[in-house]
C-alpha cells in the first residue's frame, strides 16, 4: 500500500465542513465533482458499514473504523460491490482494493479549518485519486464557505 495526502484550509468551522461532508446532499457534489453521480448509502458511525455507490450501482464498501465528531474518521474498505449489488472481496480486482483505508481529519484554524484525507491504497489507485482529490477539495471548500 502506498500513502498518499490531501489538505486544504476552509475559512469556515470544522463543524461547517463536517456537516458538507457527511450531508447525503452535499457529499453528492462533493464527490460528484470526480465521480458524477456518486453517493453514498449506511450511516457514519463507528463500527457501521456506508456503500459508495456510482450511479450504475457499483462501488466500494467501507466499515467506519474510527470516528469522533468534528474530529476525524477513518473507513477500511472491505469490498467491491458490483453493478449488480454483488459485494466482491476474491477477485484480482477486489484484493487490489480490499484494505486500503481513508482517513479525514478536520481541523480548527484561527481563521477557519483544515480538511485533511490520508489513503493507504494500491498504487495502481493513486493516479486516480491524485488527480481526483483537488476536484474534491476545491468543491468542499466552496459548498463549506457559502
Amino acid at each position: 500500500m502506498k500513502k498518499i495526502e490531501f489538505n486544504i484550509d476552509i475559512n469556515a468551522d470544522v463543524q461547517k465542513v463536517w456537516d458538507t461532508l457527511l450531508n447525503p446532499e452535499t457529499y453528492k457534489e462533493v464527490a460528484g465533482s470526480a465521480f458524477p453521480g456518486s453517493y453514498y448509502i449506511g450511516n457514519w458511525k463507528k463500527g457501521e458499514n456506508i456503500r459508495f455507490l456510482s450511479p450504475q450501482g457499483g462501488g466500494t464498501l467501507a466499515n467506519i473504523v474510527d470516528l469522533e465528531p468534528n474530529e476525524s474518521i477513518t473507513a477500511k474498505h472491505v469490498a467491491v460491490i458490483n453493478s449488480d449489488g454483488s459485494e466482491d472481496r476474491t477477485s484480482d480486482l477486489a484484493k487490489g482494493w480490499v484494505g486500503s483505508t481513508e482517513t479525514y481529519t478536520f481541523s480548527k484554524r484561527k481563521d477557519g479549518s483544515n480538511f485533511k484525507a490520508e489513503m493507504e491504497v494500491n498504487p495502481g489507485w493513486e493516479k486516480m485519486f491524485v488527480d481526483s482529490w483537488p476536484r474534491i477539495l476545491g468543491k468542499l471548500k466552496e459548498l463549506s464557505e457559502n
